[in-house]
């Protein structure tokens, strides 16, 4: 998400897609029948199962062979636009030049010029290996939504912010030409990169945490038409993508959580419906 807009943590967001042999038959990849996300430290592995796809924290130590359904997929989280200063990396990025300054909704975490070469680099020999070296099949790239803001706040300063992300997804698709990649909106950029990745994420499409009044709310009309033309656009541009959605609501509220499910679905849409701390993994409610 940008730093304009609600995240939670330094990290955030959530997932995609499922490929395999099973003894049922499999959805196409960026199209699983079922997908959650989970940035706790202790994912409950029979829940996990029963989830084609599933979006995680990767620094959190942890086997991932018990999360593993017949022919799921594991994605692991990466911020792209922005890092927590506690990364061990941070210093590196500072004296190269690429920070920028903090996020004002989360003052430990540095924005991150996403033209610059040395973080294309960082990104494509060290951070990602990491990720793949653990047993994940991808990654769910957060904060790209970043560089439009950026662009916006100081045209001058970030001119090309955002063409400077889709180069950089780019690439991450050259080095990594099998790897499952889900991207978090990031609109500005998604006519680009469509077909570079394989699933793109809708977050609080729906539904959203109202920070200000401390509740869930339903987003408006408007916004959520204006999410969906973004999804159905770049799905013109790749129709193999896979459109997701994530809703959050007070899970208590079982007619309202259906009902979620229910109207992000018929739209053609893959959704998942969480609370905000996105802290376990929640099955759809059936009555």
């Amino acid at each position: 998400m940008s730093f304009t807009a609600f995240r939670r943590r330094d990290l955030l967001a959530l997932s995609f897609m499922v490929f395999g042999l099973s003894a049922r038959a499999l959805p196409e990849i960026g199209h699983p029948d079922a997908w959650g996300v989970d940035y706790g430290e202790a994912t409950d592995p029979a829940v996990a199962r029963s989830f084609d796809l599933l979006v995680l924290e990767p620094d959190f130590a942890r086997p991932l062979t018990p999360l593993r359904g017949p022919g799921s997929r594991l994605l692991g989280y990466i911020s792209l636009g922005e890092i927590n200063v506690a990364r061990p990396f941070a210093a590196d990025l500072e004296k190269a030049g690429a920070l920028r300054q903090a996020n004002p909704n989360w003052p430990q975490a540095r924005l991150v010029d996403l033209r610059d070469p040395a973080w294309t680099k960082l990104v494509l020999d060290r951070l990602i290996p990491a990720i793949l070296r653990k047993g994940y099949d991808g990654i769910f790239m957060d904060t790209l939504d970043n560089a439009e803001a950026m662009e916006r706040q100081d045209a001058d300063r970030n001119k090309g912010m955002v063409a400077g992300a889709a180069r950089l997804v780019q690439a991450i698709r050259k080095r990594f030409p099998d790897m499952a990649i889900m991207m978090n909106r990031g609109y500005a950029l998604l006519p680009q990169v469509a077909a570079q990745i394989d699933l793109v994420l809708a977050e609080a499409m729906a539904s959203r945490w109202n920070f200000t009044d401390g509740r869930y709310e339903m987003t408006s009309a408007a916004d959520w038409q204006w999410q969906a033309d973004h999804l159905l656009a770049a799905k013109r541009i790749n129709p193999r993508l896979g459109l997701a959605t994530l809703d959050y609501w007070d899970m208590r509220d079982r007619a309202t959580v259906a009902s979620l499910y229910a109207r992000e679905r018929a739209a053609g849409f893959q959704p998942y419906v969480s609370t905000l701390a996105l802290d376990r993994l929640i099955p759809e409610p059936h009555s």
